[in-house]
């Protein structure tokens, strides 16, 4: 399910507009002829340490294809999740593409120019276990969840997508452990309810964690739409502009469709009518 064009076309030009310093990261890129982009390092397909000790992933790539476009070279970096979006970078990162899902405390702190990809929220279980099937199935029990993310607001039955449709919370008393996404899986693996219940991850993660292990995981349900969106630091609205029109472009020949059939064997990256 994706976000229509109409509410991305709202969100990027009200909740998340840049409202004071319009000219000063699109100055910097312009200038230096570097665009630093900020990802996570665990986060697979989209942002990974590969087997040479370098990173890559979805994200990886549209961040080269994004510099690429603009004219500029790419240096990107990992940094760390809570650093990210606490916003107020001070000039250390131009973008993050880096797979984040806006809400509304993230949207205090920073803008969301354009969406570039959506994969739902999973419900990911023991692949031994058969307690649970279903969001309502997580009542009172252990959910591990990436540190920082959207997840965490989702058990909590706080989180709101700008944009998306009212999600449901068919749950009581779960305990989120927040966590490392890798130690969460590694955690689930050693059986049901032996250090976990389930995780909630991102469905495109979910399965390339199953790929790796798939006698260990199953998904056993979709739980919302997830879209994800390019992040700025606050203050830049020309700079905003030049993100989304270089992402459309992008979209348009088919660049970022190929970067999502590389790393997903399908096309992420479209936006409905």
């Amino acid at each position: 399910m994706r976000i229509p064009v109409l509410a991305a076309t709202l969100l990027a030009t009200t909740l998340f507009s840049a409202v004071s310093h319009a000219g000063e990261t699109l100055d910097r890129v312009t200038k230096t002829g570097v665009l630093h982009n900020a990802i996570v390092n665990d986060y697979p397909p989209f942002g990974f340490i590969d087997d040479n000790n370098q990173l890559a992933g979805f994200d990886v790539d549209v961040a080269k294809a994004v510099a690429e476009r603009m004219g500029v070279k790419a240096v990107i970096t990992a940094p760390g999740w809570e650093t990210l979006i606490g916003g107020k970078w001070a000039g250390r990162w131009d973008t993050c593409i880096c797979s984040m899902t806006p809400n509304t405390e993230r949207a205090k702190v920073l803008d969301f120019p354009t969406p570039y990809y959506s994969s739902p929220a999973v419900l990911v279980v023991n692949k031994k276990d058969d307690r649970i099937k279903s969001a309502a199935d997580l009542s009172n029990r252990k959910v591990g969840i990436g540190m920082g993310s959207s997840y965490e607001t989702y058990l909590q039955k706080t989180l709101v997508i700008p944009g998306a449709k009212p999600i449901d919370f068919p749950f009581s008393n779960v305990q989120a452990i927040p966590s490392d996404e890798e130690i969460a899986f590694q955690n689930l693996a050693l059986g049901p309810g032996v250090r976990l219940d389930a995780i909630v991850s991102d469905l495109a993660t979910a399965n390339a964690r199953i790929k790796r292990n798939p006698d260990a995981f199953k998904i056993v349900t979709e739980l919302y739409a997830e879209p994800n969106w390019i992040a700025t630091d606050k203050g830049d609205p020309q700079w905003d502009k030049k993100v989304a029109d270089t992402i459309k472009s992008l979209r348009d020949d088919g660049t970022l469709a190929k970067i999502s059939q590389h790393w997903l064997g399908e096309d992420i990256t479209k936006e409905e009518p």
